[in-house]
């Protein structure tokens, strides 16, 4: 970022207007000690995306920038880059005169207006400034711009100026010729004034640092810009109507389209001359183009006048269009209603979740699932996009709860949403309507269509998290009737799902059972983890699109992982038809367009917070447990070792072995048994494939996650031998990753530290819990996995404390991976109960001298 100073800088400041040229190189993020200086440039610029090329300051906007430069070398004067030079012309004069304001070219009553001339700065048209006197400085020269409908006459600047150049080049591209006698430049012809005045009259007013003269504002009083008015009205009970019209003082629309159709920027009528904007002609193009329902009403330029079809869910793409290009814009009751609800997501009202439930959540989760229950209500749909570790399945769940609960307490179906949400959008003191009152301007009342009977939800996962869904619905909505329909447990006709609330189900069985689930009706539909269906010809997708469903969901951290073409699959299956179709071999140019509609139109139905957003809701340090439910191969060697064990057990006793020999034989088992909720191949090498790992599969998804996310992740296990199995598979999803276990002496080991916090490349660090779970300070990472269970979670909390240390700035979560119904599950239940008897046996080295009896050790190995 860089402001060049005009070499007439004291005389600029004295008349309380200094000109800067602007350089700021946005291709790349700008250094954080700039973002103040580069706030104040927005802030003055209105929210302009591109900064401007020269602005003029007042003395008072002088002193915030140079505030927000804090020192920095950001000025460049008299050829050297330095803080603010001269800081004695940033005081107001001691005089009491009133110093001006800087302007950029905003207001204005007729034609833009950047600076007019005061009543000293000349008497007469086209007077050049008066030559400057001794005590100024010689380059005070500003250009100067006088002229009427008829003819421009320019005067340049000194040749110092920072505009003197670019202006130069803009007239002589402009058709203005030098008149030698005057040294002015002159553009004489009505047709090409009128034209030039509409489409470069902003650029020509606001670039230059041109001083009007009082007869061009006296003489050019009479042009006015041409507005575009807006209507709406309602068609049907979910669609709007939508007209849009160029308005030039109540001229024909056929005088419009003509004086369009032959490149005609200006219309006479009335008495008054009318210019066609260029920056709102374009505007209302893209608008016509972005709110055209079928290709064949999108056209190349603006038409005076447009009627468009507008559905429910680009309401609020379109009120978004409308802000900018019809200011005055009045929609009826309903459309206020549907376009403020997603754009002040505050202001949405509660879900109805059961109150213990509703307890249990953090704020911002309170808004997500109010969110989620007006598009449920709404029958739209959307993505909750959260960064992970926020909670998408407990607020998932609380929808569902709510939507239960509101079945049941209404018989058929909740009070339609978009009357509560009028209540809690309407301004502060309005007077509620009474029961049947019609709406202002005679629109009908919009009604929603009730849920399907029966209030059935359908989760759609992957296959390792079914069972993490299953006891994260057992935790928190205990009340609902769930059923996991995976494997054996999968029904066979559609009416026994009527006997459930929720159906839990994996991509894979989705597809195998599509037919079957053609024939139920969904009142929701949610699609967990949605990187499987964002390749939309792929089965899962195709399979989720085939669903029957009032409303669909995705949750997913990472909505826009590879291109917009995720994003298009995603609303393919949420919102089908939202979206135009991008035609096949479609140019750069049409695909930038569709590009552009795509981020716009998607844009309120996703919703996304981040860890830093909600920091004051987060605790330092969140924990978590993913319940992984064995694949069936997995299932079966666990049975069998399970089955082997008890029998070895009993005839080693009944050999009378002695007690110390039974200890260390059901130790042995044991060990066996976790290995195998890690990974089958730990036990049974030969006979088994990494697919047969469910915790390997749970923990592949929750990397991907993560990594996208932008997270870095430490994962810890006991078993070195599990991370040999790992780390080809790390290999191979190209993910880098560092390794440490206690074989390495400590050079090595600092090395690998040094390699993980110095290289943000590396997003994943092995580390053995022995070896890596103290002394270590590895603050480059949030987030930490927990591959097997430890005896004490003391044990644990120090391995995760490597991330969670003096100098972390963000929330650290920490996974625990969970095997359902095995050794794993029975010792998180007995981690704080017998805390110490278990630690006989994860460390007895000597089972001789273990605390734990044997009928506890046996305990362990048991099938129930």
């Amino acid at each position: 970022m860089l402001f060049h100073i005009p070499p007439n800088l004291v005389a600029a400041a004295a008349r309380n207007a200094v000109p800067l040229r602007v350089d700021v190189d946005l291709s790349q993020a700008p250094p954080p000690e700039q973002l103040p200086a580069l706030a104040l440039l927005q802030r003055w610029t209105h929210g302009d995306a591109e900064p401007p090329k020269l602005i003029q300051l007042s003395r008072m906007q002088l002193r915030e920038l140079v505030a927000a430069a804090g020192g920095q070398p950001i000025f460049l004067y008299n050829g050297e880059r330095s803080a603010w030079p001269r800081p004695e012309l940033l005081e107001e004069p001691s005089s009491g005169a009133q110093p001006g304001t800087a302007t950029q070219g905003r207001g204005r009553s007729s034609l833009p207006s950047r600076r007019s001339g005061n009543s000293e700065s000349g008497k007469s048209a086209g007077r050049s400034p008066a030559a400057p006197r001794p005590d100024e400085e010689a380059e005070d020269l500003v250009g100067t711009l006088d002229g009427s409908e008829h003819f421009l006459s320019v005067s340049l600047p000194s040749r110092e100026h920072p505009c003197y150049r670019s202006l130069l080049e803009f007239l002589k591209a402009n058709g203005f010729s030098l008149e030698p006698s005057n040294r002015r430049w002159w553009l004489r012809d009505r047709h090409k004034v009128l034209n030039l005045l509409a489409t470069q009259g902003h650029r020509l007013r606001e670039n230059f640092d041109l001083e009007e003269t009082p007869n061009f504002t006296a003489r050019t009083a009479h042009l006015r810009e041409a507005q575009v008015n807006a209507t709406v009205e309602e068609s049907g009970p979910d669609d709007f109507v939508l007209n849009l019209d160029l308005a030039a003082g109540g001229a024909p629309e056929a005088e419009l389209r003509s004086a369009l159709a032959t490149g005609r920027h200006y219309i006479e009528h009335g008495g008054r001359i009318y210019l066609f904007d260029e920056a709102r002609l374009a505007k209302l193009a893209d608008a016509q183009q972005a709110l055209a329902t079928a290709a064949s009403q999108r056209q190349a330029g603006p038409a005076a006048h447009s009627t468009l079809r507008i559905s429910r869910e680009r309401v609020p793409q379109a009120q978004d269009i409308l802000d900018e290009l019809a200011p005055n814009f009045r929609p009826t009751d309903e459309w206020e209603r549907r376009s403020r609800a997603l754009r002040e997501l505050s202001r949405l009202p509660p879900a109805p979740v059961p109150p213990e439930l509703q307890a249990t959540l953090r704020p911002y989760q309170r808004l997500g699932v109010a969110w989620l229950w007006y598009l449920q209500e709404q029958r739209l749909g959307g993505v909750l996009a959260d960064e992970m570790g926020l909670g998408k399945t407990l607020q998932a769940l609380a929808l569902l709860a709510a939507l239960t609960a509101s079945a049941k307490n209404n018989g058929a179906a909740p009070q339609p949403a978009i009357d509560g949400a009028a209540a809690a959008l309407s301004p502060a003191g309005d007077t509620p309507k009474k029961a049947g009152a019609r709406p202002r301007g005679g629109q009908r009342a919009h009604k929603v269509k009730p849920p399907s009977a029966g209030a059935k939800a359908l989760v759609v996962a992957p296959a390792s998290l079914l069972e993490n869904w299953r006891r994260e619905a057992q935790r928190y909505t205990p009340q609902l009737r769930v059923l996991v329909h995976h494997g054996v447990n999968r029904l066979r006709k559609a009416e026994a799902f009527a006997a459930h609330e929720l159906i839990i189900t994996s991509y894979g069985t989705l597809s195998r059972d599509r037919k079957l689930f053609a024939e139920v009706e969904f009142a929701c539909a949610i699609a967990d983890e949605a990187q499987h269906i964002k390749n939309r010809h792929s089965q899962n997708a195709t399979a989720l699109r085939a669903l029957r469903a009032d409303t669909r969901f995705v949750l997913t951290g990472t909505p826009l992982e590879n291109s917009l073409d995720d994003l298009r699959s995603l609303f393919a299956f949420l919102m089908p038809g939202l979206l135009p179709a991008l035609p096949l071999g479609a140019g750069a140019e049409d695909r930038a367009w569709h590009d552009a509609q795509t981020r716009h139109a998607t844009a309120p139905y996703i919703l996304r917070r981040t860890k830093a957003a909600v920091a004051p809701e987060l605790p330092k340090k969140i924990e978590q447990t993913i319940w992984c439910e064995p694949t069936p191969a997995q299932a079966a060697l666990y049975r069998q070792w399970q089955e082997t064990s008890e029998r070895e057990l009993i005839d080693l006793a009944a050999s009378g072995a002695s007690e110390g020999r039974l200890r260390l034989a059901t130790l042995t088992q044991l060990l066996r048994l976790r290995q195998i909720c890690c990974d089958p191949r730990l036990v049974s090498p030969q006979a088994h494939r990494a697919a047969d790992s469910a915790k390997l599969a749970a923990l592949l998804e929750l990397l991907e996650e993560a990594i996208d996310d932008g997270h870095r992740v430490l994962v810890f296990s006991q078993f070195t031998s599990l991370f040999a199995l790992l780390r080809p598979e790390l290999d191979q999803l190209g993910i880098a990753h560092a390794y440490l276990d206690g074989t390495m002496n400590a050079t090595e080991r600092q090395r690998e530290v040094d390699r993980f916090q110095r290289s943000p490349d590396i997003p994943v660090f092995l580390l053995s819990l022995r070896a890596g779970g103290t002394g270590l300070n590895l603050t480059a990472a949030d987030t930490v996995v927990h591959l097997d269970p430890w005896w004490n979670p003391a044990v644990e909390a120090q391995a995760t404390d490597r991330a969670h240390r003096i100098g972390q700035t963000r929330t650290v979560t920490s996974y625990k991976l969970i095997c359902s119904g095995t050794v794993e599950e029975k010792v998180l239940a007995l981690q704080e109960e017998k805390r110490a008897a278990l630690a006989d046996v994860f460390e007895a080295s000597d089972a001789a001298n273990a605390r734990l009896s044997l009928s506890d050790l046996r305990s362990l190995l048991t099938a129930e």
